[in-house]
Protein backbone atom coordinates (compact mmCIF):
# COMPACT_ATOMS: atom_id res chain seq x y z
CA UNK A 1 0.00 0.00 0.00
CA UNK A 2 2.95 2.35 0.62
CA UNK A 3 3.65 2.83 -3.10
CA UNK A 4 0.08 3.91 -3.95
CA UNK A 5 -0.39 7.46 -5.18
CA UNK A 6 -4.19 7.25 -5.49
CA UNK A 7 -6.67 4.92 -3.81
CA UNK A 8 -10.35 5.14 -4.80
CA UNK A 9 -12.88 2.98 -2.96
CA UNK A 10 -16.62 2.76 -3.81
CA UNK A 11 -16.59 6.36 -5.05
CA UNK A 12 -19.92 7.96 -5.89
CA UNK A 13 -20.94 11.48 -6.88
CA UNK A 14 -24.60 12.52 -7.10
CA UNK A 15 -25.90 15.77 -8.59
CA UNK A 16 -29.29 17.45 -8.43
CA UNK A 17 -30.74 18.15 -11.86
CA UNK A 18 -33.58 20.28 -13.13
CA UNK A 19 -33.29 22.73 -10.25
CA UNK A 20 -33.57 26.39 -11.24
CA UNK A 21 -30.91 28.76 -9.86
CA UNK A 22 -32.08 30.22 -6.58
CA UNK A 23 -32.60 33.96 -6.62
CA UNK A 24 -31.37 36.21 -3.85
CA UNK A 25 -33.66 36.09 -0.83
CA UNK A 26 -35.16 39.11 0.83
CA UNK A 27 -35.90 39.29 4.56
CA UNK A 28 -39.57 38.73 3.73
CA UNK A 29 -38.69 35.53 1.80
CA UNK A 30 -36.72 34.21 4.76
CA UNK A 31 -39.54 34.91 7.23
CA UNK A 32 -42.11 33.23 4.95
CA UNK A 33 -39.80 30.23 4.57
CA UNK A 34 -39.51 29.86 8.36
CA UNK A 35 -43.30 29.74 8.68
CA UNK A 36 -43.94 27.34 5.76
CA UNK A 37 -40.95 25.02 6.28
CA UNK A 38 -42.76 22.56 8.64
CA UNK A 39 -45.59 22.15 6.09
CA UNK A 40 -43.10 21.57 3.25
CA UNK A 41 -41.31 18.99 5.38
CA UNK A 42 -44.56 17.08 5.99
CA UNK A 43 -45.43 17.17 2.27
CA UNK A 44 -42.02 15.76 1.33
CA UNK A 45 -42.50 13.01 3.88
CA UNK A 46 -45.86 12.07 2.33
CA UNK A 47 -44.55 12.12 -1.25
CA UNK A 48 -43.94 8.78 -3.05
CA UNK A 49 -40.51 7.33 -2.34
CA UNK A 50 -39.44 7.58 -6.00
CA UNK A 51 -40.13 11.30 -6.25
CA UNK A 52 -36.78 12.41 -4.84
CA UNK A 53 -34.96 10.21 -7.35
CA UNK A 54 -36.41 12.10 -10.30
CA UNK A 55 -34.23 15.19 -9.77
CA UNK A 56 -30.90 13.50 -9.07
CA UNK A 57 -28.31 11.75 -11.20
CA UNK A 58 -25.28 9.67 -10.28
CA UNK A 59 -22.31 10.96 -12.29
CA UNK A 60 -20.15 8.29 -10.61
CA UNK A 61 -21.20 5.14 -8.76
CA UNK A 62 -19.23 2.33 -7.08
CA UNK A 63 -15.91 3.27 -8.70
CA UNK A 64 -12.90 1.48 -7.19
CA UNK A 65 -9.29 1.46 -8.40
CA UNK A 66 -5.71 2.14 -7.30
CA UNK A 67 -2.89 3.95 -9.08
CA UNK A 68 0.69 3.24 -8.12
CA UNK A 69 3.26 6.03 -7.89
CA UNK A 70 4.90 6.80 -11.22
CA UNK A 71 2.12 5.22 -13.31
CA UNK A 72 0.46 6.94 -16.26
CA UNK A 73 -3.25 6.06 -16.38
CA UNK A 74 -5.60 6.92 -19.22
CA UNK A 75 -9.30 7.55 -18.58
CA UNK A 76 -11.59 7.00 -21.57
CA UNK A 77 -15.33 6.87 -22.15
CA UNK A 78 -18.13 8.52 -24.07
CA UNK A 79 -19.38 12.03 -23.27
CA UNK A 80 -21.22 11.97 -19.95
CA UNK A 81 -19.48 8.79 -18.75
CA UNK A 82 -18.13 10.55 -15.63
CA UNK A 83 -14.52 11.20 -16.66
CA UNK A 84 -14.40 14.90 -15.79
CA UNK A 85 -16.34 14.34 -12.57
CA UNK A 86 -13.77 11.74 -11.50
CA UNK A 87 -10.91 14.16 -12.10
CA UNK A 88 -12.72 16.94 -10.22
CA UNK A 89 -13.10 14.68 -7.21
CA UNK A 90 -9.44 13.63 -7.37
CA UNK A 91 -8.41 17.29 -7.68
CA UNK A 92 -10.61 18.22 -4.68
CA UNK A 93 -12.66 20.61 -6.81
CA UNK A 94 -15.80 18.82 -5.63
CA UNK A 95 -16.54 16.47 -2.74
CA UNK A 96 -17.74 12.89 -3.29
CA UNK A 97 -21.25 11.91 -2.24
CA UNK A 98 -20.12 8.51 -1.03
CA UNK A 99 -16.99 6.39 -0.85
CA UNK A 100 -13.48 7.59 -0.17
CA UNK A 101 -10.42 8.83 -2.02
CA UNK A 102 -6.89 8.79 -0.66
CA UNK A 103 -4.31 11.01 -2.39
CA UNK A 104 -0.63 10.82 -1.50
CA UNK A 105 1.22 13.85 -2.82
CA UNK A 106 0.53 17.25 -4.32
CA UNK A 107 -1.97 17.32 -7.17
CA UNK A 108 -1.58 19.64 -10.15
CA UNK A 109 -4.70 19.69 -12.32
CA UNK A 110 -5.73 21.09 -15.66
CA UNK A 111 -9.51 20.74 -15.95
CA UNK A 112 -11.78 23.33 -17.56
CA UNK A 113 -9.99 26.42 -18.78
CA UNK A 114 -9.71 28.78 -15.83
CA UNK A 115 -10.00 26.27 -12.99
CA UNK A 116 -7.64 27.45 -10.23
CA UNK A 117 -7.01 30.90 -11.71
CA UNK A 118 -8.35 34.16 -10.29
CA UNK A 119 -9.53 36.36 -13.18
CA UNK A 120 -8.68 39.64 -11.45
CA UNK A 121 -5.05 38.64 -10.82
CA UNK A 122 -2.27 38.92 -13.38
CA UNK A 123 -0.56 35.94 -14.93
CA UNK A 124 2.42 36.49 -12.65
CA UNK A 125 0.23 36.60 -9.53
CA UNK A 126 -1.66 33.46 -10.56
CA UNK A 127 1.58 31.53 -10.96
CA UNK A 128 2.56 32.37 -7.37
CA UNK A 129 -0.99 31.72 -6.14
CA UNK A 130 -1.05 28.24 -7.69
CA UNK A 131 2.38 27.47 -6.30
CA UNK A 132 1.26 28.52 -2.82
CA UNK A 133 -1.84 26.32 -3.09
CA UNK A 134 0.46 23.39 -3.89
CA UNK A 135 2.46 24.15 -0.74
CA UNK A 136 5.57 25.41 -2.52
CA UNK A 137 7.86 28.04 -1.07
CA UNK A 138 8.40 31.31 -2.90
CA UNK A 139 11.99 30.40 -3.65
CA UNK A 140 10.83 27.19 -5.36
CA UNK A 141 8.37 29.12 -7.51
CA UNK A 142 11.05 31.71 -8.35
CA UNK A 143 13.24 28.90 -9.66
CA UNK A 144 10.51 27.71 -12.03
CA UNK A 145 9.02 31.09 -12.99
CA UNK A 146 11.07 31.82 -16.14
CA UNK A 147 10.59 28.27 -17.43
CA UNK A 148 6.82 28.53 -16.96
CA UNK A 149 6.57 31.86 -18.76
CA UNK A 150 8.79 30.70 -21.62
CA UNK A 151 6.76 27.52 -22.14
CA UNK A 152 3.44 29.38 -22.08
CA UNK A 153 4.52 32.01 -24.61
CA UNK A 154 2.56 34.79 -22.87
CA UNK A 155 5.54 36.75 -21.53
CA UNK A 156 4.26 40.01 -23.08
CA UNK A 157 1.05 39.70 -21.07
CA UNK A 158 2.36 38.19 -17.84
CA UNK A 159 1.47 41.33 -15.87
CA UNK A 160 -2.01 41.63 -17.42
CA UNK A 161 -5.08 40.36 -15.51
CA UNK A 162 -5.94 36.94 -16.90
CA UNK A 163 -9.59 37.95 -17.40
CA UNK A 164 -8.30 39.76 -20.51
CA UNK A 165 -6.59 36.64 -21.89
CA UNK A 166 -8.02 34.70 -24.81
CA UNK A 167 -8.99 31.08 -24.10
CA UNK A 168 -5.81 29.96 -25.89
CA UNK A 169 -3.57 32.19 -23.73
CA UNK A 170 -5.43 31.05 -20.62
CA UNK A 171 -4.84 27.43 -21.55
CA UNK A 172 -1.15 27.93 -22.32
CA UNK A 173 -0.45 29.51 -18.95
CA UNK A 174 -2.65 27.04 -17.06
CA UNK A 175 -0.89 24.02 -18.55
CA UNK A 176 2.55 25.54 -18.02
CA UNK A 177 1.77 26.14 -14.35
CA UNK A 178 0.26 22.67 -13.84
CA UNK A 179 3.17 20.85 -15.46
CA UNK A 180 6.15 22.88 -14.19
CA UNK A 181 5.37 23.32 -10.50
CA UNK A 182 6.32 19.67 -10.02
CA UNK A 183 3.25 18.13 -8.38
CA UNK A 184 3.60 14.46 -7.53
CA UNK A 185 0.31 13.80 -9.36
CA UNK A 186 -0.69 15.53 -12.60
CA UNK A 187 -4.34 15.37 -13.69
CA UNK A 188 -5.16 16.54 -17.24
CA UNK A 189 -8.62 16.68 -18.82
CA UNK A 190 -9.67 16.95 -22.48
CA UNK A 191 -9.09 20.70 -22.24
CA UNK A 192 -5.98 20.30 -24.43
CA UNK A 193 -8.36 20.23 -27.39
CA UNK A 194 -8.76 24.01 -26.98
CA UNK A 195 -5.17 24.75 -27.95
CA UNK A 196 -3.65 25.00 -31.41
CA UNK A 197 -1.82 22.03 -32.97
CA UNK A 198 1.67 23.33 -32.17
CA UNK A 199 0.86 23.89 -28.49
CA UNK A 200 -0.86 20.51 -28.24
CA UNK A 201 2.39 18.88 -29.37
CA UNK A 202 4.30 20.84 -26.73
CA UNK A 203 1.83 19.76 -24.06
CA UNK A 204 1.96 16.10 -25.04
CA UNK A 205 5.75 16.25 -25.09
CA UNK A 206 5.83 17.82 -21.64
CA UNK A 207 3.41 15.22 -20.29
CA UNK A 208 5.70 12.50 -21.64
CA UNK A 209 8.64 14.13 -19.83
CA UNK A 210 6.63 14.32 -16.60
CA UNK A 211 5.78 10.61 -16.87
CA UNK A 212 9.42 9.68 -17.47
CA UNK A 213 10.40 11.61 -14.34
CA UNK A 214 8.41 9.08 -12.31
CA UNK A 215 5.44 11.26 -11.43
CA UNK A 216 1.87 9.95 -11.54
CA UNK A 217 -0.32 11.15 -14.43
CA UNK A 218 -4.07 10.75 -15.08
CA UNK A 219 -4.98 11.71 -18.62
CA UNK A 220 -8.49 12.06 -20.09
CA UNK A 221 -8.82 12.33 -23.87
CA UNK A 222 -11.01 11.31 -26.80
CA UNK A 223 -7.82 11.11 -28.90
CA UNK A 224 -7.04 7.40 -28.74
CA UNK A 225 -3.67 7.96 -30.42
CA UNK A 226 -2.59 10.28 -27.58
CA UNK A 227 -3.91 7.81 -25.00
CA UNK A 228 -1.90 5.00 -26.63
CA UNK A 229 1.24 7.11 -26.90
CA UNK A 230 1.26 8.51 -23.37
CA UNK A 231 -0.34 5.96 -21.04
CA UNK A 232 0.54 2.48 -19.84
CA UNK A 233 -2.88 1.46 -18.55
CA UNK A 234 -6.37 2.81 -19.09
CA UNK A 235 -9.76 2.54 -17.43
CA UNK A 236 -13.04 2.70 -19.34
CA UNK A 237 -15.99 4.52 -17.75
CA UNK A 238 -19.58 4.10 -18.88
CA UNK A 239 -22.61 5.74 -17.25
CA UNK A 240 -20.57 6.60 -14.18
CA UNK A 241 -19.19 3.12 -13.59
CA UNK A 242 -15.77 1.59 -14.18
CA UNK A 243 -16.41 -1.19 -16.69
CA UNK A 244 -12.89 -2.18 -17.77
CA UNK A 245 -9.23 -1.76 -16.82
CA UNK A 246 -6.34 -3.16 -18.83
CA UNK A 247 -3.09 -2.23 -20.58
CA UNK A 248 -3.85 0.72 -22.81
CA UNK A 249 -3.96 -1.12 -26.14
CA UNK A 250 -6.47 -3.65 -24.76
CA UNK A 251 -8.59 -0.95 -23.10
CA UNK A 252 -8.74 1.10 -26.32
CA UNK A 253 -9.74 -1.97 -28.34
CA UNK A 254 -12.45 -2.73 -25.81
CA UNK A 255 -13.75 0.85 -25.94
CA UNK A 256 -13.71 1.08 -29.73
CA UNK A 257 -15.19 -2.35 -30.43
CA UNK A 258 -17.75 -2.66 -27.62
CA UNK A 259 -20.00 0.22 -28.62
CA UNK A 260 -18.97 2.44 -25.68
CA UNK A 261 -18.00 5.26 -28.03
CA UNK A 262 -20.95 7.63 -28.37
CA UNK A 263 -23.51 6.36 -30.85
CA UNK A 264 -23.29 8.30 -34.12
CA UNK A 265 -26.96 8.51 -35.01
CA UNK A 266 -29.33 11.31 -36.01
CA UNK A 267 -33.12 10.94 -35.97
CA UNK A 268 -35.43 13.52 -37.53
CA UNK A 269 -38.59 14.34 -35.62
CA UNK A 270 -41.77 15.14 -37.51
CA UNK A 271 -41.51 18.86 -36.76
CA UNK A 272 -38.01 18.94 -38.31
CA UNK A 273 -39.26 17.78 -41.71
CA UNK A 274 -41.00 20.50 -43.78
CA UNK A 275 -44.25 19.60 -45.60
CA UNK A 276 -42.49 20.33 -48.92
CA UNK A 277 -40.38 17.16 -48.40
CA UNK A 278 -43.39 14.92 -49.14
CA UNK A 279 -43.56 12.20 -50.26
CA UNK A 280 -39.96 11.77 -48.97
CA UNK A 281 -39.66 11.39 -45.17
CA UNK A 282 -36.17 11.14 -43.64
CA UNK A 283 -35.97 8.87 -40.58
CA UNK A 284 -32.32 8.56 -39.52
CA UNK A 285 -28.68 8.96 -40.50
CA UNK A 286 -26.08 6.67 -38.92
CA UNK A 287 -22.32 6.21 -38.79
CA UNK A 288 -21.34 2.55 -38.36
CA UNK A 289 -18.02 0.76 -37.87
CA UNK A 290 -16.97 -2.43 -39.62
CA UNK A 291 -19.03 -4.51 -37.15
CA UNK A 292 -22.20 -2.50 -37.85
CA UNK A 293 -22.25 -0.73 -34.47
CA UNK A 294 -23.45 2.88 -34.42
CA UNK A 295 -20.40 4.87 -33.27
CA UNK A 296 -19.17 8.44 -32.92
CA UNK A 297 -15.48 7.48 -33.23
CA UNK A 298 -14.14 5.31 -36.05
CA UNK A 299 -10.62 4.25 -36.95
CA UNK A 300 -9.07 5.62 -40.12
CA UNK A 301 -7.67 2.14 -40.82
CA UNK A 302 -11.16 0.58 -40.96
CA UNK A 303 -14.07 1.06 -43.32
CA UNK A 304 -16.73 3.61 -42.36
CA UNK A 305 -20.35 2.87 -43.23
CA UNK A 306 -22.94 5.64 -43.59
CA UNK A 307 -26.65 4.76 -43.63
CA UNK A 308 -29.66 6.89 -44.55
CA UNK A 309 -33.05 5.48 -43.52
CA UNK A 310 -36.17 7.02 -45.09
CA UNK A 311 -39.80 6.43 -46.05
CA UNK A 312 -41.43 7.11 -49.42
CA UNK A 313 -45.19 7.65 -49.12
CA UNK A 314 -45.51 7.66 -52.93
CA UNK A 315 -43.26 6.57 -55.81
CA UNK A 316 -40.65 9.15 -56.90
CA UNK A 317 -39.06 9.27 -60.34
CA UNK A 318 -35.33 9.98 -60.58
CA UNK A 319 -34.78 10.14 -56.80
CA UNK A 320 -31.20 10.24 -55.60
CA UNK A 321 -30.18 10.21 -51.94
CA UNK A 322 -26.78 11.73 -51.31
CA UNK A 323 -24.25 12.55 -48.63
CA UNK A 324 -21.84 15.46 -48.27
CA UNK A 325 -18.75 14.94 -46.13
CA UNK A 326 -17.08 18.07 -44.74
CA UNK A 327 -14.17 18.79 -42.44
CA UNK A 328 -14.58 20.60 -39.14
CA UNK A 329 -13.67 23.82 -41.00
CA UNK A 330 -16.45 23.33 -43.53
CA UNK A 331 -14.19 22.15 -46.38
CA UNK A 332 -15.89 19.65 -48.68
CA UNK A 333 -14.17 16.28 -48.71
CA UNK A 334 -16.52 14.38 -51.00
CA UNK A 335 -20.07 14.16 -52.36
CA UNK A 336 -21.74 10.88 -53.29
CA UNK A 337 -25.24 9.75 -54.35
CA UNK A 338 -26.82 6.30 -54.14
CA UNK A 339 -27.50 6.19 -57.92
CA UNK A 340 -24.04 7.29 -59.11
CA UNK A 341 -23.43 3.84 -60.61
CA UNK A 342 -25.23 3.39 -63.96
CA UNK A 343 -26.81 0.04 -62.99
CA UNK A 344 -28.23 1.55 -59.79
CA UNK A 345 -29.50 4.51 -61.79
CA UNK A 346 -31.31 2.21 -64.23
CA UNK A 347 -32.73 -0.06 -61.53
CA UNK A 348 -34.17 2.76 -59.45
CA UNK A 349 -35.33 5.09 -62.23
CA UNK A 350 -38.66 5.09 -60.42
CA UNK A 351 -38.36 4.34 -56.71
CA UNK A 352 -41.57 2.78 -55.38
CA UNK A 353 -43.24 3.75 -52.14
CA UNK A 354 -41.92 1.94 -49.08
CA UNK A 355 -39.29 1.86 -46.34
CA UNK A 356 -35.66 2.18 -47.53
CA UNK A 357 -32.08 2.32 -46.31
CA UNK A 358 -29.35 3.66 -48.60
CA UNK A 359 -25.85 2.65 -47.47
CA UNK A 360 -22.39 3.63 -48.61
CA UNK A 361 -18.91 2.58 -47.49
CA UNK A 362 -15.88 4.85 -47.15
CA UNK A 363 -12.87 2.58 -47.64
CA UNK A 364 -10.17 2.20 -44.97
CA UNK A 365 -7.00 4.28 -45.06
CA UNK A 366 -8.68 7.24 -46.75
CA UNK A 367 -9.64 9.93 -44.21
CA UNK A 368 -7.15 11.76 -42.01
CA UNK A 369 -7.83 11.98 -38.29
CA UNK A 370 -10.19 14.74 -37.17
CA UNK A 371 -13.82 15.70 -36.79
CA UNK A 372 -16.12 15.44 -39.81
CA UNK A 373 -19.65 16.61 -40.61
CA UNK A 374 -22.14 14.69 -42.75
CA UNK A 375 -24.86 16.48 -44.72
CA UNK A 376 -27.79 14.66 -46.36
CA UNK A 377 -29.70 15.47 -49.55
CA UNK A 378 -32.66 13.87 -51.32
CA UNK A 379 -33.58 15.23 -54.75
CA UNK A 380 -34.54 14.56 -58.33
CA UNK A 381 -31.82 16.11 -60.47
CA UNK A 382 -32.86 19.56 -61.76
CA UNK A 383 -36.50 18.78 -60.89
CA UNK A 384 -36.98 19.07 -57.14
CA UNK A 385 -35.06 19.02 -53.91
CA UNK A 386 -37.16 17.09 -51.41
CA UNK A 387 -35.03 17.39 -48.28
CA UNK A 388 -31.64 18.73 -47.24
CA UNK A 389 -29.80 18.88 -43.90
CA UNK A 390 -26.35 20.34 -44.43
CA UNK A 391 -25.08 19.44 -40.95
CA UNK A 392 -27.04 16.38 -39.97
CA UNK A 393 -24.37 14.51 -38.00
CA UNK A 394 -20.75 14.73 -36.87
CA UNK A 395 -18.25 11.99 -36.11
CA UNK A 396 -14.55 11.62 -35.32
CA UNK A 397 -11.92 9.71 -37.25
CA UNK A 398 -9.14 8.42 -34.99
CA UNK A 399 -5.75 7.93 -36.62
CA UNK A 400 -4.67 5.01 -34.43
CA UNK A 401 -2.58 2.66 -36.57
CA UNK A 402 -2.52 5.00 -39.58
CA UNK A 403 0.69 5.43 -41.61
CA UNK A 404 3.26 7.61 -39.86
CA UNK A 405 1.78 7.47 -36.35
CA UNK A 406 5.25 6.74 -34.98
CA UNK A 407 5.74 10.51 -35.29
CA UNK A 408 3.68 12.85 -33.12
CA UNK A 409 3.26 15.51 -35.82
CA UNK A 410 -0.15 16.47 -37.17
CA UNK A 411 -0.43 15.40 -40.81
CA UNK A 412 -1.71 18.07 -43.16
CA UNK A 413 -4.62 17.35 -45.47
CA UNK A 414 -8.06 15.80 -45.32
CA UNK A 415 -6.96 12.39 -46.57
CA UNK A 416 -4.32 10.03 -45.20
CA UNK A 417 -4.01 7.20 -47.75
CA UNK A 418 -1.69 4.27 -47.20
CA UNK A 419 0.56 4.78 -50.22
CA UNK A 420 3.16 2.32 -51.48
CA UNK A 421 6.76 3.52 -51.24
CA UNK A 422 9.97 1.88 -52.49
CA UNK A 423 13.43 2.72 -51.25
CA UNK A 424 16.20 1.86 -53.69
CA UNK A 425 19.91 2.23 -53.12
CA UNK A 426 21.50 3.34 -56.38
CA UNK A 427 25.13 3.08 -55.44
Amino acid sequence: MSNLAIRVNDLGKQYRIGIAPERYRTLRDSLVNIVTWPIQRIRRGLAPSGEDQLDTIWALRDVTFNVEQGRVLGVIGRNGAGKSTLLKVLSRVTEPTEGEVEIRGRVGSLLEVGTGFHPELTGRENIYLNGAVLGMKRAEIDGKFDEIVDFSGVEKFIDTPVKRYSSGMYLRLAFAVAAHLEPEILVVDEVLAVGDAEFQRKCLGKMSDVAQEGRTVLFVSHDMSAILRLTEEAIVLDKGQLVYRAPTAEAVDYYMMSGFSEAGERHWDADEVPPSSAPFRPIALRVCNAKGDHVDVVRSTEEINLEVEYQLDEPIQGLRVGLYLMSARGEYVLTSFDTDEPDQYDQFGVRPSGHFVSKCTIPPDLLNEGRYTVGMNASSFRVKRYFMDERALTFTVDGMGAPGKQWSETRMGLVRPRLTWRIEMLG
